[in-house]
């Protein structure tokens, strides 16, 4: 699972960045791509990647202003010429359904594909079997949310030795022992799943935010999240700026990190004034408070491990 950063710039593209959309590639898990946000070029900038426009099941919009969603009715054109078998689900804010509408009515675009739009509030918008997606409210002077992705937690361990010190040798009833609570074998022996099998293995949590101005009030939703991206539109020097345009500094960002015990801060969304040879200094003021952080430039990628303590 990897995080791929398609736009890292804020408000206005420039030479050095793009402006905002983040792909969460799961090839494993789901065969598929989440998208957060689609500012304008975004199909663009999928062009440099390996992502496919076709494996983009869910697209995440964290508020409707135009550097996070005027590349949504290009990108829908061009899906909808693959023909992807894959149904495209779209979250956001009241006004997502309206703005994808008109934009696709009033351009002639054909949508082939099945397209689902959900206007959501804060809370759980997604669960399967495998993951659950919550939308927590920020603060931005329109409504505006961030998305925390969780996969959930999976079989522990079989314990072979204790199976064999019952008796039960190796073979397809190992798996039948693991699939199902109570497994009675063929000389009435009963084995409970729990007793031979290991804790459950965590799934991993991942958080991106849209812009926010810093609330501290968001760490329990953030605990021990695996990554936390976190917008970074100003230095450390510029607290009130940030704030009157709702917005945080890389500082902020750090200091919420650290409060939060996430494992991993990646800075995005940064201000056009931070030219590529400057914006540097953002990633090392946020590591004066926490220090694993990394500095998110247009097309990189971050792997999401299973194992954190690999990351």
């Amino acid at each position: 699972m990897e995080l791929h950063f398609l736009g890292t710039g804020a408000g206005l593209p420039s030479k050095d960045r793009n402006v905002t959309s983040i792909c969460l590639s799961m090839p494993q898990e789901r065969q598929a791509v989440w998208m957060f946000d689609c500012g304008e070029a975004t199909q663009h900038q999928l062009l440099h990647s390996p992502l496919k426009p076709g494996k983009i099941e869910k697209i995440f919009i964290t508020h409707l202003h135009g550097d996070h969603i005027y590349g949504l009715p290009g990108l829908l054109s061009t899906r909808s010429f693959q023909q992807s078998d894959l149904q495209l689900e779209i979250y956001g804010p009241r006004g997502i359904k309206e703005y994808i509408e008109v934009s696709l009515s009033v351009s002639g675009s054909q949508v082939a594909n099945s397209l689902l739009i959900h206007e959501i509030e804060p809370g759980r918008i997604f669960e399967d079997e495998g993951w659950t997606v919550e939308a927590v409210e920020l603060s931005h002077g329109i409504p505006c949310f961030g998305y925390i992705v969780e996969e959930k937690a999976t079989l522990g361990e079989l314990n072979a030795d204790k199976l064999k010190e019952l008796g039960i040798s190796p073979g397809p009833i190992y798996r039948q022992i693991k699939n199902q609570e109570v497994t009675e074998l063929p000389n009435g022996q009963s084995i409970r799943r729990a007793d031979v099998v290991g804790p459950d293995k965590p799934g991993r949590k991942i958080a991106i935010l849209g812009d926010t101005t810093y609330l501290p009030e968001l760490k329990d939703n953030l605990d021990s999240a695996d990554i936390l991206v976190h917008e970074s539109t100003f230095s450390a020097d510029e607290p009130d700026m940030a704030k009157a345009y709702g917005h945080s500094t890389a500082l902020q960002a750090a200091s919420l990190a650290k409060a939060a015990n996430v494992k991993k801060l990646i800075l995005t969304h940064i201000s056009a004034r931070y030219h590529q040879d400057e914006a540097s200094i953002l990633a090392e003021q946020a590591r004066t408070v926490f220090q694993n952080t990394e500095l998110a430039e247009d097309l990189s990628v971050f792997e999401v491990y299973k194992n954190s303590s690999d990351s």
